[in-house]
């Protein structure tokens, strides 16, 4: 066997692995590329500013890529990189030097900063060079510059591309054009030179001590594309947080900075706005992933998840189809601008997609949390009918004769798994060995049970009929569930991964138990069980949740969903276990992504390696994470707010807190937080004793403390 590998600095690449019997592509790595995005825009190169032609390096446009190379030469060098740092939403700067130029001593006299900024549908570079050298200085300055329109999927199944080549379309004027879309490439100042690997060049003079400045920009024109720049200012409140922990502070702004930078909107509707699921292979429409960040973020205001549920709402099924898994009241999976296709897979999903079994459950939950936080009644009420066709579809079609809602690809070319863990080899047993579907997730259960009761509140609430129905569903489920899920391991009893085709339990310990603690699904006793294995090392001795027990035999540190940490999956495991009553076991989850936080530069990203604290100084990374990633930077906002424990019922008139206390994050001052669009701050300090401002009038407040 031949392995072939390409690897140039600032970026791994696609590998090839050549064998007499097969040949196929790996993914390309992407832990130490650096993103800078403002969707539906991104650009992926190395820390030292360089977009080379390799791997995932590029500048991409809605699930496209309109250059694939764009690198800085001085006198046909490349500039030494010394540092980069973000710049806010979209904004970037890269810092390197020009020693074989200037004096010759041991202090360089030559800098240049790159300052780059994305737009969405374009990027642009100011080229800042200084001088303090003692004489003049003259050099040559080129960018090379490359296009291969390649669609996202043939990047991340590593296939080949073929370059486009450039024309010269005016003064400083290079231009790529495909049958739908078109990139132009202007240097101010600067001559252009077409041709398959284009050039912008400009002839510099820097007197002694001077600066001069370089500017070229990208425009992007791709009137086909699904996903827009919204059209409306960002949706949430900014918090100002003070914390004795000082990580909570830096990594709640730079992941505000982040899902500012994830706002997308459908192009036949760039009113209503959702969070991209994340950079660079998931920037669409995600049902799943969309519904999730927006819950997370509702302290910070109501207007996002309920634009996040009308865009899901329009798009909601209407009939039966194998191919992309719709059914009547079904919520989507995805959406993308054609066939999603990946090469030496079995693996091709429709343009809009639906092969997801928790996003309908969710949105119903979404819609509900969105109301006790106090959005509008009228909002509300234009989306019953869709919440009616919801509970549709959790009663009727994924109910076939075992009881529990479960899943199976019909279409035979679909995602296998369809819950948030969807990889292939994502539900095991504890020996190791993959379930067979159709398959009922544990997880999906508590949000079946919680969707019911939440539509069934809603339902009464607003005079609709269904509401005890929906509540019998629910109750009905709460029994099968105890009876069928409950399994015995070494470490005690606790609710089984799912249940596979033969409805035996899928018995390996994973943190989807987690996901229980906020649906109500389970007792207070059955809490405390959970909790205790979620805290136990097994779970939880790396930088957060593990999703597997490394007791079991399908664990591996690296592996996608069988051993690897997920930020949003700790977070809302936090969440549980502080609405539940389990403070120290929350704090010490929410201490581990704090720390994980600072390994990452305060950008988490979709997940890391599960190894144990004691074995690695730092998080080691999972090479092909997405970063920044919608769920993974809304973490943040709910370690805070798990801090602060404010839990409103506005349409009750009552309020609950129930802040952590004795935990790793000490003191916590939040401000600016938002209940029914009045802004709210809070404080809690080292004992727990909490104070709360601003609230609507008429609300009551109820303190409860945490263990």
């Amino acid at each position: 066997m031949l392995v072939e590998a390409i690897s140039e600095p600032g970026g791994a690449v696609a590998t090839e692995v050549i064998d007499p019997r097969t040949t196929y592509r790996l993914q390309p790595l992407l832990h130490d590329l650096v993103s800078t995005v403002l969707a539906p825009t991104t650009a992926l190169g190395g820390p030292d500013g360089q977009i080379r032609p390799a791997g995932v390096q590029g500048l991409f446009h809605a699930d496209s890529r309109a250059l694939s190379q764009v690198k800085l030469e001085v006198d046909g060098r490349e500039p030494e990189a010394v540092g980069y740092a973000p710049d806010g939403p979209g904004g970037a700067r890269f810092v390197s030097l020009l020693r074989w130029l200037g004096d010759r001593r041991p202090d360089p006299t030559l800098r240049i900063d790159r300052i780059r900024r994305v737009t969405p549908g374009g990027m642009s570079e100011q080229v800042e060079i200084a001088s303090t050298a003692s004489t003049a200085v003259h050099a040559t300055v080129t960018l090379e510059l490359s296009c291969d329109f390649a669609p996202i999927e043939v990047v991340k199944s590593g296939g080949d591309t073929v370059p486009a080549p450039a024309e010269l379309t005016g003064p400083g004027e290079l231009s790529w054009e495909s049958d739908r879309i078109r990139v132009t490439v202007t240097g101010e100042d600067g001559k252009a030179e077409p041709g398959e690997t284009a050039r912008l060049r400009w002839e510099v003079t820097l007197p002694p001590g001077g600066r001069i400045v370089l500017r070229w920009n990208a425009v992007i024109d791709d009137p086909e594309a699904v996903v827009v720049a919204p059209a409306h200012a960002v949706e949430w409140s900014r918090p100002r947080v003070v914390s004795a922990d000082h990580r909570l502070t830096r990594l709640l702004e730079q992941s505000l900075d982040d899902l500012r930078s994830l706002r997308l909107a459908e192009a036949s509707a760039p009113g209503d706005t959702f969070l991209g699921a994340g950079v660079p292979w998931y920037l669409t429409l995600f049902g799943r992933d969309s519904i999730w960040a927006a819950r997370m973020l509702l302290p910070l205001g109501t207007e996002l998840a309920a634009s996040t549920l009308r865009v899901l709402a329009r798009r909601q099924g209407t009939r039966i189809d194998r191919e992309s898994g719709e059914a009547p009241g079904k919520i989507m999976h995805e959406l993308r601008r054609h066939e999603f296709a990946l090469e030496g897979h079995d693996l091709r999903l429709p343009a809009a997609y639906y092969g997801t079994i928790d996003a309908t459950p969710l949105w119903i939950s979404l819609l509900h949390d969105a109301w006790r936080w106090g959005l509008p009644e009228e909002e509300v009420a234009a989306l019953l009918p869709h919440l009616e066709a919801a509970l549709g579809w959790l009663g009727e079609h994924f109910d076939s004769g075992s009881g529990f809602v479960e899943y199976m690809d019909t279409s035979a070319h679909g995602l296998a798994n369809q819950g948030w863990k969807d990889s292939g080899d994502a539900v095991r047993f504890r020996d190791g060995h993959q379930a067979e579907p159709p398959i009922a997730l544990v997880e999906v259960q508590g949000y079946a049970y919680q969707a019911a009761r939440d539509g069934a509140a809603l339902l009464e609430a607003f005079g609709r009929p269904g509401a005890a129905r929906w509540r019998d569903h629910a109750d009905t489920l709460a029994e099968r569930f105890r009876a069928h899920f409950w399994v015995d391991g070494p470490q005690g009893r606790f609710p089984a991964l799912a249940l596979d085709r033969d409805k035996r339990p899928v018995d390996a310990l994973t943190s989807n138990i987690g996901h229980l603690l906020a649906t109500g699904l389970l007792s207070d006793e059955e809490s405390a069980a959970v909790a205790a294995l979620l805290a136990s090392p097994a779970m939880a001795d790396g930088f957060g949740l593990r999703t597997m027990s490394s007791q079991e035999g399908g664990f591996s540190p690296l592996s996608y969903h069988c051993g690897s940490i997920w930020a949003h999956d700790t977070a809302i495991v936090i969440a549980g276990l502080a609405r539940a009553g389990f403070g120290a076991q929350a704090g010490a989850l929410a201490e581990g992504l704090l720390a994980a936080g600072e390994s990452f530069d305060y950008r988490l990203p979709e997940l890391f390696a599960g190894d144990a604290r004691g074995a690695v100084g730092r998080p080691v990374p999972y090479p092909a994470a997405c970063r920044p990633q919608a769920w993974s930077a809304a973490a943040a906002v709910t370690i805070m707010h798990a801090a602060v424990g404010l839990h409103p019922d506005v349409p009750a008139g009552r309020v609950l807190l129930r802040p952590l206390a004795g935990t790793p994050l000490g003191e916590v001052s939040v401000r600016g937080l938002r209940v029914a669009g009045e802004e709210v701050d809070i404080e809690v300090d080292r004992n727990g004793a909490v104070s709360v401002t601003g609230l609507p009038a008429g609300i009551s407040v109820e303190i409860v403390g945490n263990g």
